[in-house]
């Protein structure tokens, strides 16, 4: 089939396959909250106020429409530096977000920040949802890619991350399960298994040490850690752990097998969205770095 002919056809499907994908408005959807949310056109000019809404609007082909982001999103830099700041989910700087006249603002369920129900308040159109388990990662990248009329981005974005993971995981298979106590922060608080890094961490080769029962991003008592004894710890320095009560005679202490990602490691570990992927390659370096 001659080049031109080829093109011409690729291009053909491309244009039926968008057709096909096209939303189509009003869309009326239930956010994470249980709130009935009415998007009555195409958004132009959306407020995200989390890094991975801000990170899979731009990796779905909606970053353009982006007026303005939280202050925590810092990826990608050419685009996230370019954008104004309006605070963050606790902290939300209303005035400024009021000024730019968003159609949408994205921000996370939780109603301690009261983020979304002052918003609203304000006549505003608010999605209040972030995945927290790793299946809800992919459902996000498809419910966003349907607010923005970029479904086949979504479809895209999930194909190509869901693709990345397979072949990392298969790295580590057939490697021993390695346990893992992976800390949120000093509180303590660390992740259960169904939470997406709960999840990562056993496609890694690990299991986190904490029990499902208690959630997914659980604050825990610290002589849990001590009894579980990990053979890895993620999230501080060694340094840290070795201060701790009772930590210094634990398995991930004395074999030194205490590690605190970068900078760029850590937001990529704490984001639900396109980066899985480097989150898992960092997961792996960690606990197996065996693993060719």
């Amino acid at each position: 089939m001659r080049p031109v002919l080829t093109a011409a056809l690729a291009l053909f499907a491309s244009v039926l396959s968008s057709t096909a994908l096209a939303t189509k408005y009003p869309l009326t959807l239930t956010d994470d909250l249980g709130r009935t949310v009415t998007i009555k056109s195409e958004p132009k000019r959306i407020v995200a106020m989390l890094p991975s809404h801000t990170e899979t609007l731009i990796a779905i082909g909606a970053g353009d429409k982006l007026v303005a982001i939280d202050v925590y999103s810092n990826y990608p830099k050419d685009v996230t530096d370019k954008l104004p700041k309006v605070g963050s989910g606790f902290q939300p700087d209303l005035e400024k977000i009021l000024a730019l006249k968003p159609d949408l603002v994205l921000a996370d369920e939780s109603k301690s920040s009261k983020l979304t129900a002052r918003l609203e308040a304000a006549g505003l159109t608010v999605y209040g949802g972030t995945a927290q388990t790793y299946n809800e990662v992919f459902e996000k990248m498809a419910v966003l890619g349907r607010i923005t009329n970029r479904e086949a981005g979504a479809t895209r974005l999930i194909t190509r991350t869901r693709s990345d993971l397979n072949a990392l995981q298969k790295t580590v298979a057939g490697l021993p399960k390695v346990s893992v106590y992976y800390e949120v922060d000093p509180a303590p608080y660390s992740v259960g298994p169904n939470s997406f890094i709960g999840t990562l961490i056993s496609k890694a080769g690990g299991k986190t040490i904490i029990p499902a029962a208690l959630g997914d991003f659980p604050k825990i008592d610290p002589e849990l850690i001590v009894k579980s004894n990990p053979q890895v710890m993620i999230g501080l320095t060694l340094d840290d752990a070795k201060k701790r009560p009772g930590w210094p005679s634990l398995n991930a202490v004395k074999n030194a097998h205490v590690y605190k990602p970068t900078a760029e490691e850590r937001d990529a570990l704490s984001r639900p969205g396109p980066r899985l992927p480097v989150a898992l390659r960092t997961l792996i370096r960690l606990i197996h770095p065996e693993a060719k």
